[in-house]
């Protein structure tokens, strides 16, 4: 099956494949999948499924990339794992153009944060933003993600999920540039405390985040 590895100044930044046929047959749409390195993906695996992860695909060998496996967290979150061969994954964050932020939006956080802090020791840091808190996951000193509680700002019906965020030089220019290409803007660009946000889906409904650094 054809993957295309997209670049940013020599530096792969993220991954495009076709979705499996048994996918595709059981109607799942286009998303993007974020995904986490390990050091030993068969011992991941196993580990992952004794704090009650199902493994949606065993652990398997990319050639002279790497391995892999997805499952689904226990608060129901597809989420992959990834061990390196060749292939260490992107090159370049935090830069116009490049992936700033995976966030899992779930309904239990406290669940949440206690797989992924047994399962790869990440450490966690819960702030306060008004009446909303927001946990940010680290490892070692460097902040890596965030998981949020979702209730109440989503319907029942989507479930727990990981978002990915992309830097941009300008989130209005990168929405109208979105709106130019056949994509469509979920939400319109909002101040936060990050940086100038907005969330917009590309031409095949997958959906994704804008933000404009703040320190930018």
């Amino acid at each position: 099956m054809p993957y295309t590895m997209f670049m940013l100044d020599g530096q792969p930044v993220a991954g495009m494949g076709l979705l499996m046929p048994h996918a595709m047959e059981a109607g799942q749409p286009p998303v993007w999948s974020s995904y986490i390195t390990v050091d030993d993906i068969d011992a991941t695996a196993a580990k992952a499924k004794e704090l009650g992860a199902m493994l949606l695909m065993e652990p398997m060998k990319i050639p002279e990339a790497g391995s892999m496996f997805i499952a689904t967290d226990p608060v129901g979150a597809a989420i992959s794992f990834w061990q390196a061969d060749q292939h260490l994954g992107a090159g370049v964050f935090n830069t116009p153009g490049a992936m700033s932020w995976n966030e899992l939006a779930c309904r239990d956080v406290d669940a949440a944060t206690a797989f992924y802090t047994e399962l790869l020791g990440w450490g966690v840091d819960v702030q306060r933003f008004g009446d909303s808190t927001y946990t940010v996951v680290k490892v070692g000193d460097r902040v890596n993600g965030g998981v949020y509680d979702m209730s109440g700002m989503m319907p029942d019906v989507v479930p727990a999920h990981w978002f990915v965020w992309f830097t941009v030089d300008g989130t209005e220019a990168a929405v109208e540039r979105v709106r130019a290409l056949g994509g469509t803007v979920q939400r319109d660009p909002w101040d936060s405390p990050f940086g100038r946000m907005a969330v917009v889906t590309d031409p095949q409904g997958p959906a994704f985040g804008l933000i404009t650094m703040e320190q930018q």
